[in-house]
């Protein structure tokens, strides 16, 4: 396919990303932005499990190039890394970021410079890293930015841990959904990020994901331009689920899905204290999840 304008600039065109901006911004006085649900008043000084305020916190951004080949291209893929997260995975590989909250706290103007000057380096995309939580802060630095010709593709980067309504918020503003999907059992999921409904939410989640961007498109240069990727991250033991997550996306998503199976998992935070995951995966368990998802009729595995 052709390149295509990105999808919020339309939504810029005729007032409606601001007013959506507007509307998620406010929402924060009893907040609801995620699963969690909590009504904290964010914009008086309140926090819950997010820990963020009125201010979201930039960990750092730049060109990566060690995302999906559909992502990175030649010239990378622009990632903004955003501090803290609405869950708690024990091994996080960010630690520092998610559980630390390494960082400064940034305005919307701050963000929408990061978001240009990736442009301008010749980035991608504009990749947002663990955007759940701060989307209303997201939404006012993307009236600002697309105000200021940013004209790149937007990729929500996220957990899969994430309510549909706030989904919604994004339909036609998104154009490439990039969720994990973590764990099949609620327990699993409980012990290891404390969200016993994250099997649920992420299904329910990806559905709608792809609903609005549908299976994953790239242009003529292979650079995905919209759609749907899925990443699942293999850990030891079998902890993940990744038999029936594989079947779930081909039965239920579409058996077009891009599916990154990914084999990097290393000790990270508290996973030293945490058998089995205080190990790598090994080669035996790392085959037997390709073949999963192959088995289950995924053929789009990214290399």
């Amino acid at each position: 396919m052709k390149k295509n304008s990105p999808a919020y600039l339309e939504l810029l065109k005729n007032g409606e990303l601001e007013g959506r901006a507007e509307a998620a911004w406010k929402a924060m006085s009893s907040c609801k932005m995620c699963p969690h649900r909590c009504g904290a008043d964010r914009l008086g000084g309140e926090s819950s499990f997010c820990r963020i305020t009125d201010h979201a916190i930039l960990a750092s951004y730049g060109p990566h190039f060690g995302e999906e080949a559909p992502l990175t291209g030649r010239k990378g893929s622009g990632t903004v890394f955003f501090s803290s997260c609405n869950m708690r995975c024990l091994y996080c590989q960010n630690y520092e970021i998610s559980h630390l909250m390494s960082g400064k706290p940034v305005t919307p103007e701050i963000q929408a410079f990061c978001f240009l000057a990736l442009q301008e380096d010749g980035c991608h995309n504009i990749n947002l890293v663990t955007p759940s939580h701060v989307v209303p802060f997201i939404l006012k630095a993307l009236v600002l930015a697309a105000g200021e010709g940013l004209s790149i593709p937007l990729v929500y980067n996220t957990a899969g841990y994430d309510s549909t309504d706030t989904l919604s918020i994004l339909d036609g503003i998104i154009d490439i959904y990039l969720p994990d999907f973590k764990y099949w059992d609620k327990a699993v999921a409980k012990r290891l990020s404390k969200v016993s409904d994250y099997p649920e939410t992420a299904r329910t989640a990806l559905r709608e994901m792809h609903r609005q961007v549908g299976d994953l498109a790239v242009d003529d240069s292979g650079i995905a331009a919209r759609g749907l990727l899925v990443r699942h991250l293999v850990l030891p033991g079998g902890l993940s689920g990744t038999e029936d997550i594989m079947k779930f996306i081909a039965d239920e998503i579409s058996p077009e899905t891009y599916v990154n199976v990914m084999e990097q998992y290393r000790p990270c935070g508290k996973a030293m204290y945490n058998p089995p995951l205080d190990r790598r995966i090994t080669d035996q368990e790392f085959y037997r999840a390709l073949e999963a998802a192959r088995k289950a009729g995924l053929t789009r595995l990214d290399a």
